[in-house]
C-alpha cells in the first residue's frame, strides 16, 4: 500500500491505469511509487567515482536528461523492467519525476539568494541508452509491439521538422466552453469528444453532437520528424532487398541526423494507421503498420572517426606488437585476396585503399580527400571482381555494385515523393550510404557516360550537391572507389594505341589514384603454376579448419583497418616532402618529353592530382605500420607502385611514330592506298572482310591493321557497330 497516507492524500491509478488494460503485470509498482522512485533515482544514484551524474546532468542542462538504462537497472531492477516493457506508461512518468526535481532543484538556489519565487516546470526530455546488443530490423515482430526495442541501421532519409500538437484546444460552438484533449506521442492523434459536457440552463439550446471547432492557436506542440532507418548493408542476407522502417523522433532529437548516418536507435516500437494505403479498405480495421517512436540516438561514427570504434586494451596491445614486427607490409599483402594467385602489385594498391591515407582540413575550409581510388583495366578472367568482392567484405563499410545495374541517382542521391504528405525528401545511392568506407563498381565500362560523369565530384571533391524539386544541398561521400572495366575490344589489344584500349574520358582517369592494365599474358610456367594454384583452393574448400582461419584472418585485418583508421594520420616529414618534389617534377619532364616526341599528349594525364596520389599511397604505407611520419622509404615504395601501374598504363600500346622503320613505313603506305581503292567514300566494309581480302592479295594482318589505325587517327576511316564495321569518311 506504497502512497496510501502519504501527505494524507489518497492517490488512484484507475483512470491512468485500467485493470487488465496497460499494464497486464498487477505488480505493486503504481505509477504513484514509481514516479518516487524515479525522482529519488535521478538525486541519489552515485557513479563509481562517488559524483551523482543525472543530478548535475540536470543543472548542466536542463532541455534533456540522458539516463543509462543499466545504471536504472542497478539502482532498481523493478523500474527497468517497467520502462522495457510498457514504456509509453512509465516513460511520461519519468519526465514528469525529472522535471520536478528540476524545479525542486531551482528552487533551492532561489532560496539562498532571497527571492522566494516558485520556479516554472518546463518540460525535460529523457533519453534512454543501453550497452545492450541490438536486434535485426527482420526480427521486429508482433511480440515487441509497445516494448523497448535497441535497433541499428543507416538513415537514408529525413522528411522537413513538423508541429505535432501534445494538446489541442478544442471550442464549443453553441456554448464557447473550452477544453483540452490530450494527444497520443508518436503518429497518433487526439480523440476529440462526440457531445459537450456542458449543462444546459432553462431556456438554453443544448449543445447538438460534434460541436467541438479545433483552436490551433491555442493548442500545445513539440517539433517532430520523420526518418527512414534502413538495414546495414552488410546485414542485408544475399539476394534479399535492404528492410526499412519509418522512426518518429520529436523535441531535442529533431535535425540532429542527416540522411547517410549510421544508427543505433532505442525506441519503442509502435503501430499506426496508414492514412493512404490499401488498409484502408473495409474489412482491413485491424490491419496497422510499424514505426518506431524513438527515445533515444546513438551516431556510430562522425567526422573523426571510422566505424564502430570500441576496442579493449588487449586488441591495441596486439595491433602494435604485429606493428613492430618485421615485414608487416608484406604480411599485410599476403593477407589480401590470398586466394588470388600473383597480381602482387595490385595487392599492394588494394592494401594501401583499405588503409587509406590522411584526410586534411585547411585553414580556409578546403578539405583535401584521403581517400585512394584505384582502376583495373583489362583482360576477362584475371580476377578483377575478386578484388572487388573481397575489398566489399574485408573493408568495414563498403557498397558493392556493376555498372550496368547503376544510375546516376542511385549511385549519388535521389529525390523521392512521398505518397502520404506529398512532399520531396531526399534518399542517399551507394556513395553517400558508404560515407567512411569503399564504393565498389565492376563493369565500370559498361555504365552509360551521364552515370559516370555524376561520380565526378564525389570522386574528388567527396560530396554530391544537389539541386532538385527545391532541394538544394550537399551530402558527404567520403569513399574510396575500387572500379574494374574491361577495354572496348573485351580484350586488351596491344597492336592498338593505348586512347583505343582505355576508352575513358581523361577526366575520369585523373581521378584515379592508380590504373593497373591486368593482361591475361599466355606463358606455360605461368599458366602451369596458377592452375595447381586454383586446384588447391578448390580441393581444400571444404576443410573445415581452413574455411575458419581463413575467416578469422579477414575478421582480424578487419579490426586492423578500422584501428589504424581511426587512430593514426600520418603527416610528411621534410626528407620525404623533398624526395617527392623532385619525383613529380621528374615524371612531368619525362611525360613532356614523350608528348613531344610522339606529337600526341600521352592518354592518362600526369597533373598535380597524381602528386597528391604519391602522397595518399605514401601516408597509407605509413599508416599500416602505425607510423606518424612518412619517411623516405615511404614515398620511395608509394612512387614504385605509381610507376608499375599509372605510367605503365599511360605507356601502353603502340604508337605508330616510335620504332616505326622506313620499309615498313613504306609497307603501311602501300596498304593505305589499297584500303582507299577497295572502300570508296562514304561506304562501309567489315572489318573482317577487309583485312582477309588484303591478306590473301599478299599483305601482312598486322600492317594492315596498322594502316586502318592510322587511318582512323587521322579521322579517315570511322569504326561502327563495336569496331566491326568500318566506315570511310570524305
Amino acid at each position: 500500500m506504497s502512497g496510501w497516507d502519504e501527505g494524507q492524500v489518497f492517490y488512484s491509478d484507475q483512470a491512468q491505469f485500467p485493470r487488465g488494460g496497460a499494464d497486464p503485470n498487477h505488480s505493486s509498482l503504481t505509477p504513484h511509487a514509481a514516479l518516487r522512485k524515479f525522482k529519488e533515482f535521478i538525486r541519489a544514484f552515485q557513479s563509481e567515482n562517488g559524483d551523482l551524474p543525472y543530478r548535475e546532468g540536470l543543472v548542466h542542462n536542463p532541455k534533456f536528461l540522458l539516463v543509462d538504462i543499466e545504471d536504472l537497472e542497478a539502482f532498481d531492477p523493478e523500474l527497468s523492467e517497467k520502462i522495457r516493457r510498457a514504456p509509453s506508461d512509465y516513460l511520461p512518468l519519468f519526465e514528469t519525476a525529472t522535471a520536478e526535481v528540476l524545479a525542486s532543484l531551482r528552487s533551492k538556489v532561489a532560496t539562498e539568494t532571497g527571492e522566494m519565487e516558485e520556479p516554472i516546470t518546463g518540460e525535460v526530455q529523457v533519453l534512454l541508452s543501453s550497452k545492450e546488443d541490438s536486434i535485426s530490423l527482420r526480427l521486429l515482430g508482433a511480440d515487441y509491439i509497445s516494448k523497448l526495442v535497441k535497433v541499428s541501421g543507416i538513415t537514408i532519409a529525413a522528411s522537413r521538422t513538423k508541429a505535432k500538437a501534445t494538446y489541442v484546444t478544442l471550442l464549443c460552438k453553441n456554448c464557447k466552453n473550452v477544453r483540452m484533449v490530450p494527444c497520443r506521442p508518436g503518429f497518433g492523434g487526439a480523440i476529440v469528444p462526440r457531445s459537450c459536457d456542458h449543462v444546459a440552463q432553462a431556456g438554453e439550446e443544448p449543445c447538438p453532437i460534434d460541436p467541438w471547432i479545433v483552436v490551433p492557436d491555442r493548442s500545445k506542440y513539440v517539433d517532430q520528424q520523420t526518418l527512414k532507418l534502413q538495414e546495414n548493408p552488410e546485414d542485408v542476407p544475399t539476394g534479399e532487398l535492404p528492410r526499412n522502417i519509418l522512426l518518429s523522433v520529436d523535441r531535442h532529437l529533431v535535425q540532429t541526423v542527416p540522411p547517410g548516418t549510421r544508427l543505433t536507435v532505442m525506441g519503442i516500437y509502435s503501430i499506426f494507421q496508414a492514412a493512404n494505403s490499401s488498409t484502408t479498405q473495409k474489412g482491413a480495421v485491424a490491419v496497422r503498420q510499424p514505426y518506431i517512436r524513438v527515445v533515444g540516438i546513438e551516431k556510430i561514427h562522425d567526422d573523426t572517426t571510422f566505424g564502430p570504434s570500441a576496442f579493449t586494451v588487449e586488441e591495441e596491445e596486439g595491433f602494435k606488437d604485429f606493428a613492430r614486427s618485421q615485414n608487416v607490409y608484406e604480411k599485410i599483402c599476403s593477407m589480401i585476396a590470398p586466394s588470388i594467385y600473383g597480381h602482387n602489385d595490385v595487392k599492394k594498391a588494394v592494401a594501401c585503399l583499405l588503409f587509406g591515407g590522411s584526410r586534411k582540413r585547411l585553414p580556409d575550409g578546403v578539405r583535401l580527400r584521403g581517400d585512394i581510388n584505384v582502376l583495373l583495366l583489362g583482360d576477362p578472367s584475371t580476377a578483377k571482381s575478386q578484388f572487388l568482392k573481397f575489398v566489399e567484405k574485408t573493408a568495414p563499410v563498403a557498397v558493392y555494385t556493376s555498372g550496368k545495374g547503376s544510375s546516376a541517382a542511385g549511385l549519388t542521391a535521389s529525390v523521392i515523393r512521398d505518397a502520404s504528405s506529398r512532399e520531396f525528401y531526399l534518399e542517399g545511392g551507394a556513395m553517400v550510404l558508404a560515407d567512411g568506407g569503399v564504393v565498389c563498381i565492376d563493369e565500370f565500362d559498361k555504365m552509360r557516360v551521364e552515370d559516370r560523369v555524376a561520380i565526378h565530384e564525389a570522386m574528388e571533391q567527396q560530396t554530391i550537391s544537389i539541386a532538385k524539386a527545391g532541394i538544394t544541398t550537399v551530402l558527404n561521400s567520403r569513399t574510396s572507389v575500387l572500379a574494374a572495366a574491361n577495354p572496348p575490344s573485351g580484350r586488351y589489344d596491344d597492336l592498338k594505341t593505348a586512347q583505343d584500349n582505355i576508352d575513358l574520358q581523361t577526366t575520369i582517369l585523373s581521378r584515379f589514384d592508380l590504373i593497373f592494365i591486368v593482361k591475361d599474358i599466355r606463358m606455360y610456367s605461368q599458366d602451369k603454376l596458377i592452375a595447381s594454384h586454383i586446384i588447391k583452393v578448390h580441393a581444400s574448400a571444404g576443410a573445415v579448419s581452413k574455411e575458419t582461419a581463413a575467416s578469422d584472418g579477414e575478421n582480424w585485418l578487419k579490426r586492423y583497418i578500422e584501428y589504424c583508421r581511426a587512430t593514426y594520420q600520418p603527416k610528411l616529414s621534410d626528407s620525404a616532402a623533398t624526395m617527392l618534389q623532385e619525383n613529380y617534377v621528374n615524371i612531368r619532364e619525362r611525360m613532356r618529353v614523350q608528348a613531344h616526341e610522339t606529337g600526341e599528349s600521352a592518354v592518362i594525364p600526369i597533373t598535380v592530382r597524381q602528386l597528391e596520389a604519391i602522397i595518399r599511397l605514401s601516408e597509407s604505407l605509413a599508416k599500416m605500420t602505425l607510423s606518424m611520419e612518412v619517411t623516405a622509404e615511404h614515398v620511395t615504395e608509394a612512387i614504385r607502385l605509381f610507376k608499375v601501374s599509372t605510367m605503365d598504363a599511360a605507356k601502353s600500346g603502340i604508337n605508330q611514330q616510335i620504332n616505326v622503320t622506313p620499309e615498313l613505313r613504306s609497307e603501311i603506305q602501300q596498304a593505305e592506298a589499297h584500303i582507299r581503292r577497295r572502300m570508296g567514300i562514304g561506304s562501309h566494309i567489315s572489318e573482317r572482310r577487309l583485312i582477309d581480302e588484303l591478306t590473301r592479295m599478299g599483305m601482312n594482318e598486322s600492317i594492315v591493321r596498322r594502316a586502318l589505325l592510322a587511318m582512323h587517327a587521322r579521322d579517315e576511316v570511322e569504326y561502327k557497330r563495336e569496331r566491326r564495321v568500318i566506315f570511310r569518311k570524305a
